[in-house]
């Protein structure tokens, strides 16, 4: 135990930080002082009262933290989302996905690079292109690009050419695996990989090295994909920000990818991976996908195993993909999702996917105070894009979005989690190594986080029960809900609820940058999601372009 607070002590010297050891005891005026950051007020007699309690709260404080606790221990309650009376259908396997052969090779090599991956899959099928050819195209891509992107903390290069001749041994026998089969694909760098660093993109990790693989990477590994590299996260998961500098959009080399899943959006529409894998907590698989023109999945909370990914919020954060298209989607998913005796969360829940759904059978609302608030700019996108479902063939009906919550206090519920996941690195003052110290920052995030009371922690909890509820009772009415993916608390009420999102493209702004919509699904119904969204792209076609600084 001494060596411990030594260590601490001696790396918050270093740090220009100290924690507090000092056993002074805790008197009247601190308590005072204590109440100003809760806005309450006791009284001199309660006060001396409660002396000898903080007291021994600080001295349990303290012993606590002489006891490690590893990244995988999660707290004793566990968050549940579903209503008591949702039933989750079980999980009847992987889907049945038909690859066509008959896909050409196109004569422009380049263009291989941005195919969708039932294009690439029918081309090393039919064994017009191998693993390793591809492998390498990409390779060279991201050698060429990259230096302008920074979408890449790690090319796994030896890993995924390893990978990449495994996968054409296996198909040349006779062993083909599916769609995923010899597609290169890069992973968010919050996931684990044996033998790789995985750094979370801040600097008091650059050189961390988890000795284990993340489960969604190993499942993609046994389905036959190519694991090409590690993408940027902005520094622990907060922005397009790292210890490298900042990951671009490749649509405007002047902005940044917008999202802590930076990296994964913006190699995915640059064309240096086939498809990539994301985070969200609070809009980091939806808003990069936004910025950079593609699609992106974020799955029901408890669908994908978080199981050797970075926690930011225990409650709130869910893994999901990021593809060209809705079909692209559709296959990861189905391919990562479901139990692995790991996350404590998942649910084994069933995947039903249609590739022909009739639209007419499908209930379709649209949150219409988020279409009227919104921006000047975006609704102009909006409107037309609900014109364009209607010529598809839905007719959506409007909704209300719940209202009358405290919103201004669900981000404790985020910031909470994160600062008890870092607390190591704030004790030591390693905090002071991160690339950011505004007002806005992470590090300031995880400093701030040690004064939310746990009593307002669980109050803020109780009323997202009540927004769950409500949320649901709301949503179950229909099959997709559409929304303005910035519009209102759409993005903030959905990723408390734990409900699943589809971003996709439905446009450009006045400076030729992608613009999206959101659509909004029932728990566990992914697949209903998709159906619209690929009806919409089979007739629109706002995704799957290609950006002019990497063509």
């Amino acid at each position: 135990m001494k060596k411990r607070l030594w260590l601490l002590f001696l790396a918050g010297v270093f740090s220009g930080f100290i924690i507090s050891q000092n056993f002074e005891s805790i008197n009247s005026t601190d308590v005072k002082s204590a109440q100003k950051i809760m806005n309450l007020s006791f009284g001199d007699a309660e006060i001396d009262t409660l002396l000898s309690y903080l007291e021994d709260n600080r001295k349990g404080y303290d012993s606590m933290r002489t006891f490690p606790l590893g990244n995988e221990i999660v707290p004793a309650m566990s968050f549940d989302p579903y209503p008591m009376d949702l039933l989750i259908n079980p999980s009847k396997g992987l889907n049945q996905w038909e690859v066509d052969e008959n896909v050409k090779l196109p004569k422009e090599k380049e263009s291989i690079a941005f195919l969708s991956i039932m294009e690439l899959a029918g081309l090393i099928k039919s064994r017009q292109i191998t693993s390793v050819e591809l492998t390498e195209l990409y390779l060279e891509r991201i050698k060429k690009y990259d230096p302008m992107l920074q979408a890449f903390i790690t090319v796994t290069e030896e890993l995924a050419l390893k990978q990449a001749r495994r996968a054409d041994a296996e198909i040349a026998s006779g062993n083909y695996k599916g769609p995923l089969h010899g597609l290169p694909y890069g992973i968010k760098d919050l996931a684990a990989v044996q033998g790789y660093p995985t750094t979370w993109g801040a600097a008091p990790y650059k050189d961390q090295v988890i000795d284990e693989t993340a489960t969604v990477a190993k499942r993609l590994e046994e389905a036959g994909a190519v694991l090409i590299g590690k993408m940027v996260s902005g520094s622990l998961a907060r922005g397009d920000v790292w210890f490298g500098g900042k990951t671009k959009n490749p649509w405007d080399l002047t902005q940044g990818a917008n999202g802590s899943s930076a990296g994964s959006a913006s190699a995915t529409s640059a064309g240096l991976v086939a498809f990539s894998i994301g985070t969200e907590t609070l809009g980091s698989i939806i808003s990069p996908s936004t910025r950079c023109g593609v699609t992106g999945l974020r799955p029901t909370f408890g669908a994908v195993s978080r199981s050797g990914f970075m926690t930011l919020s225990w409650s709130m954060d869910k893994v999901g993909p990021i593809c060209r298209n809705a079909t692209d989607c559709a296959i990861v998913y189905d391919y990562i999702r479901g139990q692995d005796k790991a996350d404590r969360s998942v649910q084994d829940a069933a995947f039903d996917y249609q590739d022909a759904v009739n639209l007419k059978d499908l209930k379709v609302g649209y949150f219409f105070s988020q279409f009227d608030s919104d921006t000047t700019a975006n609704r102009v996108h909006n409107e037309r894009t609900l014109a364009e479902f209607r010529k598809i063939g839905i007719d959506p009906e409007k909704v209300d979005m719940p209202d009358g919550y405290p919103f201004k206090v669900f981000d404790i519920i985020l910031r909470a989690e994160s600062g008890a996941f870092f607390d190591e690195l704030l004790l030591s003052g390693r905090d002071s190594l991160m690339e950011e110290h505004h007002k806005d920052s992470r590090a300031n995030s995880l400093r701030q986080s040690r004064f939310i009371p746990a009593v307002e922690y669980l109050q803020a909890n109780r009323h997202r029960r009540l927004l769950i509820e409500e949320m649901q009772d709301l949503i179950q009415e229909y099959d997709v809900i559409i929304s303005p993916t910035f519009g209102g608390q759409q993005m903030l009420i959905t990723n408390l609820t734990g409900h699943p999102a589809l971003s996709l493209p439905n446009g450009f702004d006045d400076k030729g940058r992608p613009t999206s919509i959101t659509l909004v699904g029932n728990y566990f119904d992914e697949s209903k999601l998709i159906a619209l969204a690929e009806a919409y792209q089979k007739k629109f076609s706002y995704h799957g372009n290609v950006p002019k600084e990497v063509k």
